[in-house]
């Protein structure tokens, strides 16, 4: 779906838009409550809405609302969906305004043949001309977002089609860009990956023989599902009372691309991708940066949560003690509200707060995900400061990020990015370390062991692996970054443009 433009995070951080849930059970039951526990696993790629859809012999129910899993579901409301065979649940960041309520997912389609449900986890890079030719062709949009392009171009195909996995396989032919997709028709349930496999999707199934598909492996393990495999990249896999069956019609047409970024900072790190470990993965990262940027140092601490398994590779590699120093706060939701813009700075320390005994005095190595606009790391380095931090050094386990993302994160601006308008030494001085190392291009791309099947690196400087507009709504092409000055953080990012061709 598309990101917001509006504005930024006010956390500091990236988010992916969304992540996506589906089941199919062999005889009715509570497939509800499988779809409840599965979004609450994949609560961390989304949780601005959440919204579960229940098949019941072609009889749709539907709750879908603003805020959080435990916020939107109730007890009773997941009982007024009723018992089913097929279910498809979706968590999403929402883009601002008032919008907000009716872009919640999954969307629910009538046409000729039938029903629809649709859960998407990506961003199109083509929705604005496919959106003008449907609303030319007489289509009326509810949302603004591009998932309902993809599901009006399944509905269209499937007017013509056989059967819906003929649908969706003709509507791929016309989609550019990311997505995952969950889809219910009546009888089916439908999930399919795009040919360069940006985002996650993977499938399980449980005891009973309930087929369960989602964007990460921890909701697999949260619904009681044995992980079976991933869902390859183009490919479609089709679920009914028959069985289970495949459509790899689309696979292999391009080179693999999978967001790095998931096993940087987006995926928990209890879940597998593609089959690499989330966790090992952020290990191996700490350890490149042990090796690229050394420094003399008491101690490695992490912030949470991603940057605590890199803090740990850090710290195994360099022979630095490792120390849990933060302390973060459960209990602070997403609706947390400060009277003013002063006392909400001061509210990061209620989020998260240094021990003093694990800092005083010491000098430190601090880890992180990554540096976007700077502010969020510039409290937290003000915080260990407070705390009696002697020195603070701090290490990046991804490389500066230099290009917006068309593929689903909100990376939606390279002005706002604080890597292309200063060095790295300028970067250190504005949020506060003595020191501040990246992690290079090169070894973001062996973060897996082993050989690997290819990564979009777009974002820092590593090139498109699509055409992506520029310049206007239907221009498409490959943008060339503008080339690096000296000292420029994106300067190594930028000369090394992988996968731009």
């Amino acid at each position: 779906m598309t990101p917001s433009k509006d504005r930024p995070r006010e956390d500091g951080h990236l988010h992916e838009e969304c992540g996506v849930f589906g089941a199919f059970a062999p005889e009715r039951t509570d497939v509800a409550a499988l779809a409840y526990y599965g979004l609450y696993a994949l609560q961390h790629r989304g949780q601005e809405s959440a919204g579960i859809v229940v098949n019941d012999a072609g009889l749709f129910s539907t709750h879908r609302d603003v805020g959080l899993v435990n916020e939107v579901f109730s007890r009773e409301q997941l009982q007024a969906l009723g018992p089913g065979r097929l279910v498809v649940g979706h968590v999403r960041y929402a883009t601002t305004g008032s919008d907000r309520r009716r872009n919640v997912q999954p969307l629910v389609i009538n046409h000729f043949k039938g029903r629809m449900a649709l859960a998407h986890n990506g961003n199109l890079t083509n929705s604005l001309p496919l959106r003008r030719a449907l609303e030319e062709q007489g289509s009326i949009f509810h949302t603004t977002t591009d998932s309902e392009v993809i599901a009006y171009l399944i509905v269209q195909e499937r007017l013509r089609a056989p059967s819906i996995e003929a649908a969706v396989s003709a509507a791929m032919g016309r989609l550019e860009g990311a997505y995952s997709l969950v889809i219910s028709s009546p009888t089916k349930l439908i999930a399919a990956r795009d040919p360069h496999g940006f985002r996650p999707l993977c499938m399980g199934r449980r005891s009973d023989g309930t087929v369960v598909f989602a964007s990460e492996s921890c909701a697999l393990d949260a619904v009681g599902a044995a992980f079976e495999r991933d869902v390859e990249p183009g490919e479609i896999v089709i679920v009914s009372g028959e069985g289970v069956r495949s459509d790899r019609t689309h696979c292999a047409a391009v080179p693999r691309r999978l967001c790095v970024f998931e096993l940087i900072y987006f995926a928990r790190p209890d879940s597998v991708i593609d089959g690499y470990s989330v966790s090992l993965a952020r290990q191996r990262a700490g350890a490149f940066l042990a090796r690229e940027h050394p420094v003399d140092a008491d101690v490695v601490i992490g912030v949470p949560d991603s940057g605590l398994d890199a803090a740990l590779g850090y710290s195994r590699q360099s022979g630095i003690p490792y120390a849990l120093d933060f302390t973060k706060n459960k209990y602070i939701g997403r609706t947390f509200i400060a009277p003013d813009q002063a006392m909400r700075e001061a509210g990061v320390s209620l989020k998260l707060n240094p021990v003093r005994a694990a800092v005083e005095g010491r000098r430190v190595v601090l880890v992180d995900d990554s540096i976007v606009r700077g502010t969020t790391c510039r409290r937290t380095i003000q915080l260990l400061r407070r705390a009696g931090a002697r020195e603070i050094h701090m290490r990046v386990s991804a490389p500066p990020f230099v290009a917006p993302c068309y593929y689903g994160t909100d990376i939606d601006s390279a002005e706002t990015l604080i890597a292309n308008r200063h060095t790295v030494d300028e970067i250190a001085q504005i949020i506060g370390v003595d020191s501040l190392g990246y992690l290079s291009l090169k070894h973001v791309t062996q973060l897996p062991p082993g050989p690997c099947g290819g990564f979009c690196t777009a974002c820092f400087g590593g090139g498109y692996p699509t055409a992506v507009p520029t310049g206007g709504k239907d221009r498409f092409e490959y943008p060339i970054g503008a080339a690096p000055r000296e000292g420029w953080a994106g300067r190594e990012a930028c000369e090394k443009r992988e996968g731009a061709e």
